[in-house]
């Protein structure tokens, strides 16, 4: 069921149910991070592995405290800078966080979504959410209550709708190793900011067994068609011709090229709207029974890093 209610969803949440909420990044399936219940609900929904950690969702920067005992300085700074927002920071855990969550790391990640439904939301509830993207695991996160419906319609009791994610792409994720900042994940705060704030990061690149924070394996976000990222859209076409193509591209359609479909992220050429734009391009895309999404690959800056991480683990065989 969709709504708007958010005092339906506290009574859910408070029955150890799931919910789907609305962030700025993307929709999320949320539980209480203290109900095993509830968080092994979320697992088998999605079909994640228990040890891919989950993003414990908090209403206020005071809630830190209940989770980690050591928040590094430049932690603080971002939180200062980025919260509320679309920034997680992992951090060492204290007891109390359940391994169940943690995928038995000895770290949580944290953050405060930009979203006034789901801050309310947090807000009357005496415990975190834990709030992965609500889509099956590897699949395109969902921008959309009707994304969610989708996926899991009748599946969990309630949707809380919240419009289209103002900024469509997953939190950027930092961590810290000897209290030194390392990005675990591109995402919606581009690194350039990240480092604007606090100077250079290690960036720390995932591999198909790696579950150091969420987000981080090699085939993910993917639509159930081929994807082939291309920096030559017209050879890479000749290459599947005969085939019924849609093409994702950046500001401008391609012309004279045989293709069934085209999605363009930002007519005005901004990276950030592209950024909002691609995951309900893609969805699009993989609703038009075609054989293969090509897309370009986009300037490797700012917001165009994460489109392309995002594209590279959606093509990834």
């Amino acid at each position: 069921m969709i709504s708007k209610d958010i005092y339906q969803a506290a009574h859910a949440l408070y029955q150890e149910e799931i919910v789907a909420i609305p962030t700025e990044t993307v929709y999320g399936l949320a539980a209480n991070i203290y109900s095993e219940k509830a968080v092994r609900k979320i697992f088998e929904l999605k079909n994640r592995p228990l040890s891919n950690p989950l993003i414990v969702h908090i209403g206020s920067k005071n809630q830190v405290e209940d989770l980690t005992d050591h928040i590094p300085i430049l932690a603080e700074k971002l939180m200062d800078t980025f919260w509320p927002g679309s920034l997680t920071l992992v951090l060492k855990k204290k007891e109390k966080v359940p391994d169940f969550v943690t995928g038995g790391k000895d770290t949580v990640a944290i953050r405060i979504p930009q979203h006034e439904k789901t801050l309310q939301l947090l807000n009357l509830l005496p415990f975190p959410l834990a709030a992965p993207s609500a889509n099956p695991f590897g699949s395109i996160s969902p921008t959309s209550a009707s994304h969610v419906v989708k996926y899991f319609d009748r599946r969990i009791p309630l949707i809380i709708d919240g419009g289209i994610c103002q900024n469509g792409l997953e939190s950027t994720i930092i961590g810290f190793e000897d209290d030194a900042p390392v990005l675990y994940r591109l995402g919606s705060i581009t690194v350039e900011e990240i480092e604007n704030e606090i100077g250079p990061i290690q960036i720390k690149k995932g591999t198909s067994n790696e579950t150091i924070a969420p987000g981080m394996m090699n085939k993910h976000y993917a639509p159930t068609t081929l994807t082939v990222v291309t920096s030559n859209i017209s050879e890479t076409i000749h290459l599947h011709k005969g085939k019924r193509m849609g093409l994702l591209v950046f500001n401008q359609k391609s012309t004279n090229l045989d293709v069934a479909h085209q999605e363009v992220l930002s007519a005005k050429g901004d990276l950030k709207e592209a950024a909002a734009n691609l995951y309900s391009s893609l969805h699009r895309l993989d609703a038009m029974n075609l054989e293969v999404i090509i897309s370009e690959k986009f300037p490797e800056e700012k917001w165009g890093k994460t489109i392309n991480d995002r594209l590279k683990r959606a093509s990834h065989q």
